[in-house]
């Protein structure tokens, strides 16, 4: 046997020794990318003309409308009836409900669409106000990572608040590995938000965020502690709205609030709630 024989026999058996296989024939994980080959059809649904190649005009749109959101149902429908089968795989009652409900979950999205784009266009207003480098909503559309991220968000957490497994961490990891801006699909985030630069930024889970809240780059919404036995607490910060955190700022635990109108200033370390219009810098924080 040739050595690069037995090389594919060792990985084979790898796979029996180790798992880590997903199997067509099995109750198969979601395949991750169909799931991203599916959000960049959202995504040019969202922005239709600024993301891939493609001729529009008055008479092109509804035609190429009605074929991405055929095309986005069905591959979505599939991916997430395999989240779901997972899930119920030893139950098969449960089993045959799951096409039906992946079904519904991707049709809502559709009709979720108008919504979705409206609370973006916010996103974009706020980023073109925030940021006097910025000379259109057009650029911050095709250039700004913190509104890719902030927009990949929008509709993983709709999945999320649906009900819909895996499918919005994979979403939201892509745009993490894209933008290296860390949203988990979990985390309630209100209108006109803001993420300037990016790089670094983490919100985690049960992080809450009002309205008009405007963050650097470096920020972690964090917990102050990640054991396991805490998966179903509130571990993360509360940002009111008309908040400003600045680069490298870092806020801590489920209990702690960030007061409306409040400035966090760079490089701080916070742990303890703050009440509104407050300013706090590094020295203060000590």
């Amino acid at each position: 046997m040739s050595k690069i024989d037995n090389a594919v026999e060792q990985i084979l058996e790898s796979y029996q020794k180790y798992g880590g296989i997903n199997l067509d024939e099995a109750a198969n994980f979601p395949n991750r990318q169909n799931v991203i080959n599916v959000l960049q059809d959202i995504q040019s649904l969202i922005f239709p003309g600024y993301r891939v190649d493609e001729s529009l005009d008055s008479m092109t749109l509804k035609f190429v409308t009605g074929a991405r959101v055929n095309r986005i149902v069905g591959m979505l429908t599939r991916e997430i009836k395999k989240a779901l089968f997972f899930i119920v795989r030893d139950d098969a009652v449960e089993q045959s409900h799951c096409f039906n409900l992946a079904e519904q979950a991707s049709i809502a999205l559709i009709e979720e669409i108008p919504e979705i784009r409206r609370k973006i266009g916010l996103d974009v207003q706020a980023a073109f106000a925030g940021d006097p480098a910025a000379k259109s909503n057009e650029e911050v559309i095709v250039s700004y990572p913190g509104l890719e991220a902030i927009s990949v968000y929008r509709v993983a957490h709709f999945l999320c608040k649906s009900g819909v497994p895996v499918i919005p961490r994979i979403m939201s990891e892509y745009a993490h590995g894209k933008t290296g801006i860390d949203i988990n699909p979990g985390a309630t985030i209100g209108e006109s938000f803001f993420i300037d630069h990016g790089t670094g930024v983490v919100i985690g889970e049960s992080c809450v965020i009002g309205n008009n809240v405007k963050i650097y780059q470096g920020v972690t919404l964090g917990a102050l502690s990640v054991k396991k036995e805490l998966m179903d607490k509130k571990r993360h910060p509360t940002i009111e709205d008309n908040v400003t955190i600045y680069a490298n700022a870092t806020i801590l635990g489920g209990e702690t609030i960030i007061g409306k109108g409040s400035v966090i200033g760079g490089n701080t370390w916070v742990t303890k709630s703050v009440p509104a219009g407050s300013l706090l810098t590094q020295e203060a924080s000590k």
